[in-house]
């Protein structure tokens, strides 16, 4: 993505893949191709290691192979939970998915929590999961610039390490997270803040706070890439798009559809593009959108429209 003047940067809108995967090589390839010509700028993974009874994806696996089905569509980690894995180890695995697919990856991390057990399998206590990042961050940002790194710290020990070749162009990596400690960790380390779960007002505050913080660090000339994660019903009307998602956010999250509901727009293109659009206005520049329509080509048509509204 080229940066307009400023340091500003043109709004991109992703697409998630499909909540239930795909069902072989075939059905994970047409969806990417069709997504790509679509004119969607992105694919959006999350990343789990053993996520409620052992589910989930790992993201730059997942992420790795979705660049590999297609030339050109980028791909987007939304969230990575960099705490349970080792820097050093990460930022080569970025550096070689970035040799393969230059430009095109964005790097998303969070400090997850929502599944305990999920820390505690690798070893990891959940109440040290958000210094974790921290320390993880301070030795993957240095690495993924080709700096030499020697630290070591509470949590990693990375001795005289050099990673090469660093991404070129660099990787955007975000900061994802509800609360302020999350904000502040994209101002200090990051190159945006991937909110999700927030109404507009909190979006700006947020954005405005992280850019406060980076500010307050030393750090100048950021080409913030702030953004947005959100699930959509897709419908001719709003109540056909409530009766699409709530099912399946139920089926995903195990929990009742009231929970998310108020974050979650429903109806035409253009009944959630007037939901989305004052974010936009806020500083979000990526959209992830999780679609729930009629079918798979429904769900792609319709993100597709939305970015066309948005983008203009």
């Amino acid at each position: 993505m080229t940066p307009t003047p400023g340091g500003a940067h043109h709004l991109r809108v992703g697409v998630s893949i499909p909540p239930a995967g795909f069902t072989d090589h075939g059905d994970a390839a047409t969806y990417v191709h069709a997504a790509a010509e679509a004119g969607i700028d992105h694919l959006v993974t999350a990343d789990h290691v053993a996520f409620f009874g052992g589910r989930g994806r790992d993201g730059l696996m997942t992420v790795s192979w979705l660049a590999g089905l297609h030339p050109s569509i980028g791909v987007y980690v939304g969230v990575y939970l960099l705490a349970l894995r080792h820097p050093v180890a990460v930022a080569r695995q970025l550096s070689t998915l970035a040799e393969q697919a230059p430009g095109r990856v964005t790097f998303g991390v969070g400090v997850g929590g929502e599944d305990r057990h999920e820390m505690e399998v690798v070893g990891v206590d959940p109440a040290t999961r958000g210094r974790r990042t921290d320390e993880a961050l301070d030795v993957l940002r240095p690495l993924l610039a080709g700096e030499t790194v020697d630290h070591s710290g509470d949590f990693y020990e990375a001795p005289a390490v050099t990673i090469s070749p660093p991404p070129d162009p660099p990787i955007p990596v975000t900061v994802g997270g509800r609360s302020n400690a999350a904000v502040e960790r994209a101002g200090r380390r990051g190159d945006g803040w991937l909110a999700s779960w927030c109404s507009p007002r909190r979006f700006a505050e947020g954005v405005a706070l992280a850019e406060r913080v980076a500010a307050e660090s030393g750090r100048t000339g950021v080409a913030w890439r702030h953004g947005y994660q959100i699930w959509v019903g897709l419908g001719d009307t709003p109540d056909e798009g409530a009766s699409r998602l709530g099912p399946a956010m139920e089926r995903f999250y195990g929990a009742p559809y009231s929970a998310f509901e108020k974050y979650s727009p429903v109806g035409t293109p253009d009944d959630i593009v007037s939901w989305l659009r004052p974010l936009a206005e806020a500083g979000a520049v990526d959209f992830n959108i999780a679609p729930i329509a009629g079918s798979p080509d429904e769900a792609l048509a319709g993100v597709a429209e939305i970015r066309r509204l948005l983008v203009g």
